[in-house]
C-alpha cells in the first residue's frame, strides 16, 4: 500500500463527511443569487479516469483566470473508499487527459508545461514527471498500449510539405493562406495547410511514426466521438476519417481497423452515413460503434451497431429502440455496453444486453455523462450535473445502484448561492404534439409577485434544453437578476423520439415557432409571471429564431440574437460544413426548390416588421455562421430607426469561451434585458 493510500486509510469515511458539512454549511439567509464573479469563480470537474483496480480516479479540474484570460487545467486524484482527494504533482503548465498504465502505478497526461500540448508521465506515489514526446503540431488526445510500451495519440501536422503559399513567400512571410477546395476552415480554426493525423511514439524513446501519412483528418473533425481504439491486447487499431472526395458535403465517416505499426489498413464499415466511436469488447471479440442511417443528416438517429471480428458480420443491436445514443461503453464481461442516451431534458444511462439488444434504464436524474467503467471492477465512474451544481465525478455499482457523489470541488462555493430548481412543463404544440420545456424561478421567489421572463431558445435546431449546469446560457444566471427563466424544447429537439427531431427540417419558421408561441403563451398565463415583460434570446438557430419573431411578433419587449442566421441564402454560402444547409433546405442555393424553402423561411425578408429593441452579439471567428449575418441584421435594425447594440468579439468563435470575454458577454447581455424588463410602463 502506498504511503498516501496508508494516510487515506487512517480516516474514516464519517469524519469526512463531518468535516466536509462542517465546512460548507452555510444558513439560507446568508446565501446570495448568483453574480457573474461566482458564476465564473466554479471550477470544472472533467474527464474522470479509474485506475484498473478501481480504487483511485483521476480526473481534471479547470480554473479560470481573469488575470491571465485563460483557464488552467491541474490532475486530481481522489480515492474511491474514504473520497480523500489531492492533486498529481504533474510540473507546471496545464495538465489534462489522465491515462493510466495497465498495473495502475503510472499516470501518463497531456502538459503544456513544455514544447506545447506533449505527452508526460508520472509515478502516482512519487517521482518527477518526465516528458514523453515532442511532437510538432502537439497532441490532442492519446492512448496507452496494455504492454506500456508505445502511445497513440493524434494531433495535427503540416501537410502537405511543401505547400504553395511557402513557395511564394520565401523569406517573407505573411498570414496570407491560399486553398484549393472546400473545408479549409472549421468551427474557429483554420485547417489550410493542416491535417490531423494518428501517431505512434515509443515509450522508451518517444521516437513518433505517423500511422496515416495520408491526405485525411484522422480521427475526423466533424460529426465524431471517440473516434480511436485499441483492442485489448493491444495489436489492432481502430479508427474514425471521411473518404469521400467533398468532405464539406459528406457526413460519410467510416471506421477503419490497423495494425498498431499502420500496416493492413482496412474498411469495416460500408454505411454512406456517419459512423463514429468504435469501441472493442474486453473480450476482443466485437467492436461495438454508433451509426446513422441517413446520408447528409448530422442529426439522424445513432443507433448501437456491433462487427464481429472474426466473421466480419455487422449488425444493429437494437433496432426498434426510438432513442439516439451519444456513447458506449463496455461492461468487463462483454455481456453488454452502457449506453449514454438523451431522454426529456436528461442524459442517462442505459445496459445494453449483447447480443440480444435488450435495454433497460440504470442511471437517470440531470446529466450524466463521460462513463468510464475500470477494467478490473464493476464500478460506473462518470460525471453527473444538473441546473443548479456543476459536474462532479460520481459512481455506481454496475447495476446502477448506490449511486453517491464521489467530489465535492464545488460544494463549499455552491452552498453560499441562493439557487433554484428547475421544474418541467408540459403543453400542446403544433401538430398536436406534446411539448416540453423548463422554468426557473428567481432567488426569493414570492408567489404575489409578478416577474420579467428570460425566454431561452436553444440552437441546433436539433439540440434541447437539458437539466445541466450550462456554460454558457446557464439558467440560474438570468433567474439570479429577477428572472423567470423559461426554455421550450420546441420541433426539432432531440430526446423525443427521432420523428419529432426531422420535423423542423424545411420548416425552420413554422411548427418551431407555433410550438414557441404556445409555450409563450403558457408561460404569460402564470400567476407570478407580467407577460408585459419578456425578453427572448438564443444562439446559432436559436439566434435565427429571434430574427423571425422579430419579423412575426411584437410580444416581446426586447430580443438578444446571438451568432444568428439572418438571411439563409448567404448562410448556405459561407458555413464551412456543407451537408447542413443541404439537407436542412433540401439542396443548394443553385437549386430552385430549395432556394425556395431558404427564401420562405428568411428573417431577411420580413425586416419590414421589425420594432422591436434587439442586442446582437457575433464573433469574427464563428466560421459556422459567419459574422456578416449578425451585421446585416444590425444594419437593418439601425436603417429602420429601432435601437440595437452590437457586441463583436474579434477573438471567438460561434461560443464566447475566453474568461475576460464571458464576463463581457454576461454583463453586457444582462444589462440590456434590464435596460428594457426593469420597467413596468
Amino acid at each position: 500500500m502506498s504511503s498516501w493510500r496508508a494516510f487515506a486509510g487512517r480516516h474514516t469515511l464519517a469524519a469526512l463527511i463531518l468535516a466536509g458539512s462542517l465546512a460548507t454549511r452555510v444558513a439560507a439567509q446568508d446565501r446570495h443569487p448568483i453574480a457573474i464573479s461566482d458564476f465564473l469563480a466554479l471550477k470544472t470537474v472533467g474527464d474522470p479516469q479509474p485506475s484498473p483496480d478501481g480504487s483511485i480516479v483521476a480526473y481534471t479540474v479547470s480554473v479560470v483566470s481573469l488575470e491571465d484570460n485563460r483557464s488552467t487545467s491541474r490532475i486530481h486524484l481522489v480515492d474511491v473508499a474514504t473520497g480523500r482527494d489531492r492533486e498529481l504533482a504533474t510540473g507546471g503548465g496545464s495538465a489534462r487527459a489522465p491515462r493510466w498504465s495497465t498495473d495502475g502505478k503510472t499516470l501518463a497526461f497531456i502538459s503544456t508545461a513544455e514544447g506545447g500540448a506533449q505527452i508526460w508521465r508520472v509515478a502516482i506515489d512519487s517521482g518527477k514527471a518526465v516528458k514523453v514526446t515532442s511532437a510538432s503540431g502537439g497532441v490532442t488526445d492519446f492512448i496507452w498500449s496494455p504492454n506500456g510500451r508505445a502511445y497513440f495519440f493524434y494531433g495535427d501536422v503540416s501537410w502537405p510539405a511543401n505547400q504553395e503559399i511557402d513557395q511564394r513567400q520565401g523569406q517573407f512571410p505573411t498570414q496570407a493562406r491560399i486553398w484549393t477546395d472546400l473545408f479549409f476552415r472549421h468551427w474557429d480554426e483554420w485547417r489550410v495547410g493542416t491535417r490531423q493525423h494518428v501517431f505512434r511514439a515509443e515509450a522508451n524513446d518517444g521516437s513518433i511514426t505517423d500511422l496515416t501519412p495520408f491526405d485525411r483528418d484522422v480521427p475526423t473533425l466533424a460529426l465524431g466521438g471517440k473516434d480511436l481504439a485499441l483492442s485489448s491486447p493491444g495489436t489492432e487499431l481502430a479508427m474514425v476519417f471521411n473518404p469521400d472526395s467533398s468532405i464539406a458535403t459528406s457526413t460519410n465517416n467510416e471506421i477503419y481497423v490497423l495494425g498498431p505499426d499502420g500496416s493492413s489498413r482496412q474498411t469495416i464499415t460500408t454505411n454512406p452515413a456517419n459512423d463514429n466511436s468504435p469501441t472493442y469488447s474486453p473480450d476482443s471479440r466485437f467492436i461495438a460503434y454508433l451509426a446513422m442511417a441517413a446520408p447528409g443528416f448530422e442529426s439522424d438517429r445513432q443507433q448501437i451497431w456491433l462487427y464481429e471480428r472474426a466473421t466480419g458480420r455487422r449488425a444493429a443491436l437494437s433496432p426498434d429502440w426510438d432513442v439516439s445514443v451519444g456513447a458506449i461503453t463496455w461492461a468487463n464481461d462483454s455481456r453488454s455496453v452502457i449506453a449514454e442516451v438523451e431522454e426529456r431534458g436528461e442524459h442517462v444511462f442505459y445496459r445494453v444486453e449483447v447480443p440480444s439488444g435488450q435495454h433497460s434504464r440504470i442511471v437517470n436524474g440531470g446529466l450524466n455523462s463521460a462513463l468510464a467503467i475500470p477494467r478490473r471492477a464493476d464500478l460506473l465512474v462518470f460525471l453527473r450535473q444538473s441546473a443548479v451544481r456543476p459536474a462532479e465525478v460520481f459512481v455506481a455499482n454496475l447495476d446502477g445502484d448506490g449511486v453517491r457523489q464521489l467530489t465535492h470541488i464545488n460544494d463549499e462555493a455552491i452552498s453560499k448561492l441562493d439557487l433554484t430548481p428547475l421544474e418541467p412543463f408540459w403543453f400542446i404544440g403544433a401538430l398536436g404534439d406534446s411539448i416540453q420545456g423548463w422554468l426557473m424561478k428567481p432567488p426569493g421567489f414570492d408567489s404575489s409577485k409578478r416577474y420579467p421572463v428570460a425566454y431561452l431558445i436553444h440552437g441546433g435546431p436539433q439540440s434541447s434544453w437539458i437539466n445541466n449546469w450550462h456554460a454558457r446560457w446557464n439558467y440560474a444566471m438570468f433567474a439570479a437578476r429577477g428572472y423567470v427563466v423559461a426554455a421550450v424544447n420546441f420541433h426539432g429537439s432531440t430526446g423525443y423520439g427521432q420523428s419529432f427531431t426531422n420535423s423542423i427540417s424545411r420548416h425552420w419558421g413554422d411548427y418551431p415557432f407555433e410550438d414557441l408561441m404556445k409555450g409563450a403563451d403558457y408561460v404569460a398565463d402564470l400567476p407570478y409571471v407580467d407577460s408585459t415583460r419578456m425578453a427572448a434570446l438564443g444562439a446559432s438557430y436559436g439566434g435565427y429564431m429571434v430574427y423571425w419573431m422579430a419579423g412575426h411578433t411584437n410580444r416581446f419587449r426586447t430580443f438578444v440574437a446571438h451568432d444568428g442566421i439572418y438571411n439563409n441564402l448567404s448562410m448556405a454560402g459561407s458555413t464551412e460544413e456543407l451537408w447542413f444547409p443541404l439537407h436542412e433546405f433540401g439542396g443548394s442555393q443553385f437549386s430552385q426548390a430549395a432556394r425556395a424553402i431558404m427564401e420562405k423561411w428568411s428573417p431577411a425578408n420580413y425586416i419590414g416588421n421589425w420594432v422591436t429593441p434587439m442586442l446582437i452579439v457575433h464573433s469574427q471567428q464563428d466560421f459556422r455562421v459567419d459574422p456578416s449575418e449578425g451585421i446585416q441584421a444590425f444594419t437593418a435594425l439601425r436603417l429602420r430607426g429601432i435601437p440595437g447594440k452590437f457586441l463583436y468579439f474579434p477573438d471567438e468563435g460561434h461560443w464566447v469561451l475566453k474568461p475576460r470575454n464571458r464576463r463581457l458577454w454576461w454583463g453586457t447581455v444582462l444589462d440590456w434585458m434590464d435596460q428594457y424588463l426593469r420597467t413596468t410602463s
